[in-house]
């Protein structure tokens, strides 16, 4: 009877060793702790925890239905267990011997993330398992930016994934997760790009002073300024010849003109 009770507790004790405080003012729910049961009750048991006050264990929180507290527990058992409640003010401690959730309803809020478990996959969706009373819901929307046309294509049951709350309700029982909203749109993968692009191509721009310098060069009648264009020296090169020309025929006029006279 005794070493079942024990056996349970140990079943249920987490992987965190249980904490051993001096004083109620250290206690925290959902704290692992030991105690020595100093005495039963019809409603329960008493256990002195080490804080100055026992701490009370009801009968219903011991893990499993018994007629009698006695059935289970007996003076002087140790016992491993945790806070439920505390009360500094009044000197009360309450104890259980079922593990606490990880997340209680009054933990979730929107925009918090977790660690969630695969559970069960459906059409519209899967169930993750984060530590709460129920399973959250990542929407088949939910997965990913990506067109997702079975939810198996994208996670499968026992994987481990992050998850944001984007929405629960207490009184229907309802947890609403997202996996998408935690992934890296596939716009803003472009948008990153393009302003890659955008700042390699504004390095190969010529500044202002190479600009000015290659017009300057170009007056002065180099016929091929540095880091000129095939299309700009050719430009250059038929400007210069229609120079040549204009200059001959004014040549050409001038002299038959003297001649006339």
């Amino acid at each position: 009877m005794v070493e079942d009770a024990v056996e349970l507790a140990e079943e249920e004790e987490t992987s965190e060793a249980p904490s051993t405080p001096s004083a109620i003012s250290e206690l925290e729910p959902k704290m692992s702790v030991r105690g020595t049961v100093t005495r039963l009750e019809l409603y329960g048991a008493f256990v002195d925890i080490g804080v100055g006050s026992n701490a009370i264990l009801h009968i219903s929180k011991l893990g499993q239905r018994v007629n009698r507290i006695s059935d289970t527990l007996s003076i002087g058992d140790e016992i491993s267990a945790w806070v439920e409640t505390v009360d500094p003010g009044r000197e009360q401690v309450t104890l259980t011997m079922i593990e606490p959730l990880a997340v209680d309803w009054g933990d979730l809020k929107e925009g918090q993330v977790y660690s969630g478990t695969i559970t069960r996959i459906e059409k519209y969706g899967v169930f993750a398992d984060i530590g709460a009373e129920k399973e959250g819901l990542v929407h088949i929307s939910e997965l990913s930016h990506e067109y997702v046309k079975h939810p198996s294509e994208a996670v499968k049951v026992g994987e481990e994934i992050q998850v944001k709350v984007i929405g629960f309700n207490r009184r229907k029982r309802r947890i609403d997760l997202s996996r998408k909203s935690l992934l890296d749109s596939p716009e803003a993968e472009v948008e990153e790009i393009e302003e890659l692009d955008l700042e390699e191509q504004e390095i190969e721009l010529p500044t202002a002073m190479e600009i000015a310098l290659k017009r300057a060069m170009t007056e002065t009648g180099r016929e091929e300024p540095p880091g000129q264009t095939r299309s700009g020296k050719t430009r250059y090169r038929a400007k210069t010849i229609r120079e040549k020309q204009d200059e001959l025929l004014e040549r050409t006029l001038k002299m038959s003109q003297e001649g006339a006279e």
